[in-house]
């Protein structure tokens, strides 16, 4: 038994820099583990998938998925309190992380594969974390060669080829020009103190700051930089901002973002697996988007649709503010 939580991950791993974000905000003492050569035994030992973050608590309970994994931390260490005490504010967090996870993640994964700068520098820095500081060039080399191998196939599988290229660049600089207006008068997403939307939104943009063309862009966006670098150990400012304040600059990422593009994909996609399709197209923003349908995603908008029927029953008023961003349907009536 350890006096410590030990989180297994990686630096270039979004969801391990999530829940690495979390641990630091509550103080929880922790290790953070990177996975590579030399720790491969005692992650296999614990994990059950082969997939990180992976967080041993100081009892030697093994936790994986990022979000159920914070969530149950949070019912263990309440404070201090990374969501906001009323129904509708804490759902829209959650609503914004699951946008986060499940869509911009599709940034992340296109920019870093598909530009040859940008996978050039992952994959050497993913070689280098796995084989450790004193392997040779030549395996560094090597070992890069073969995650390029590995990883540029895999851009299909989350819907990032050419006739999606515009769609998902156009879609993540909307992202930052909303971002940036909506920090310019707070430290954080809903206020001056993290929520759950926050982890995941800034993982994912944390990662794209270390690529070389998102990065670029990202130097037009201060404020979301700035913000990034505050979520790499975030701390809380004082309190959650009313819906009523947060409302003007927060509606657009809801209604342009996440009801647009990221709840319009997931119910393509939840018909497609159901309808056992070997793959889907749907018009997103004006632009067709295509891909194989992902079944993993099904939980995740069964899981979120779930959140958003209690916080309804709840906290009826919620369905304006769903409704006003053009939300309200697509979590409340089931796709197909």
């Amino acid at each position: 038994m350890s006096d410590v939580y030990r989180l297994y991950g990686a630096e270039l791993s979004p969801y391990s820099v999530k829940v690495r974000s979390y641990l630091r905000y509550k103080g929880l003492p922790h290790r953070w583990i990177v996975r590579g050569a030399a720790t491969q035994g005692e992650f296999q030992a614990y994990a059950k998938l082969p997939l990180i973050p992976l967080l041993v608590t100081p009892e030697n309970e093994a936790m994986q998925d990022s979000t159920p994994l914070i969530e149950e931390l949070e019912r263990r260490h309440p404070e201090p309190a990374l969501q906001p005490g009323d129904a509708p504010r804490a759902f829209l967090s959650a609503l914004i992380e699951e946008y986060a996870d499940e869509w911009g993640n599709k940034a992340m994964f296109h920019y870093r594969w598909s530009f040859e700068a940008d996978r050039l520098s992952a994959a050497w820095r993913i070689a280098g974390s796995i084989l450790g500081p004193d392997a040779a060039q030549s395996d560094l080399q090597q070992a890069a060669a073969g995650i390029v191998q590995r990883m540029v196939p895999r851009l299909a599988l989350v819907g990032s080829h050419a006739g999606t290229k515009d769609l998902i660049e156009s879609s993540f600089r909307r992202q930052l020009e909303i971002a940036e207006a909506h920090l310019a008068s707070r430290p954080f997403l809903f206020g001056k103190r993290p929520a759950l939307a926050d982890l995941g939104f800034a993982a994912q943009l944390y990662e794209l700051s270390t690529d070389p063309t998102p990065q670029a862009l990202m130097q037009h966006f201060p404020g979301v930089l700035a913000y990034v670098a505050r979520m790499n150990a975030p701390r809380a400012e004082g309190g959650f901002e009313g819906w009523e304040t947060l409302s003007p600059t927060l509606t657009p990422l809801l209604r342009e973002e996440v009801a647009r593009y990221y709840l319009l994909w997931a119910h393509a996609n939840a018909i497609a697996v159901k309808n056992d399709s070997r793959s889907f197209e749907i018009d997103l923003g004006g632009r067709r988007y295509s891909q194989a349908p992902q079944k993993y995603h099904v939980k995740s908008l069964a899981v979120i649709r779930a959140k958003a029927a209690a916080a309804l029953a709840a906290a009826p008023g919620l369905a304006d503010v769903l409704k006003d961003a053009g939300c309200y349907d697509l979590l409340t009536v089931p796709p197909g």
